[in-house]
């Protein structure tokens, strides 16, 4: 399987610096048969994109908390406090959090992005997908295109099944 083996090769080519998640799935085999070998990459892939993502919030000063009301809010939950990831936190905690967000100018009264929120939460996810860049550039252009021609009917069918 032609993805497996650009998947892998893509993954096993970052860096491991600042990236905890990642460098402990380094450390294991990769597996030989070609469907492991994809889930296997894809989830070092994903573990070394998240490293990332902890990296930007921790920069930017957002905890794992404000980090999920952050998400809620982009994907048009409300209120917030209501997400599956955090709805079964103590009401005081998540009152704290929404308070210091609200003192932070990241979400106002009513618990929505202002647009220092949306702002904050877009560069967020910018700088992730900057720092989740380096495992590709493994990968030639044809490359590239090759796997992500690969991956489209596998995306496809999960898409289809629900997945997001």
């Amino acid at each position: 399987m032609r993805a497996a083996d650009l998947t892998t090769k893509a993954a096993t080519n970052a860096p491991t610096e600042g990236r905890v998640m990642y460098a402990g799935m380094r450390t294991l085999p990769v597996p030989s048969d070609p469907v492991a070998r994809l889930w296997h990459s894809a989830t070092m892939l994903r573990e070394h994109r998240g490293d990332g993502h902890v990296a930007a919030l921790v920069g930017a000063r957002i905890g794992g908390t404000e980090a999920h009301v952050l998400d809620a809010l982009a994907r048009g939950i409300h209120p917030p406090e209501s997400f599956g990831r955090i709805h079964h936190l103590p009401k005081e905690r998540l009152a704290a959090v929404m308070d210091g967000l609200r003192e932070r100018g990241l979400v106002d009264t009513d618990g929505r992005f202002t647009d220092a929120g949306r702002e904050t939460k877009q560069r967020l996810e910018a700088l992730t997908d900057e720092l989740a860049a380096p495992p590709y550039d493994a990968l030639s252009p044809a490359e590239l295109d090759e796997l992500v021609t690969e991956l489209e009917p596998i995306t496809a069918t999960l898409v289809s099944a629900g997945s997001q």
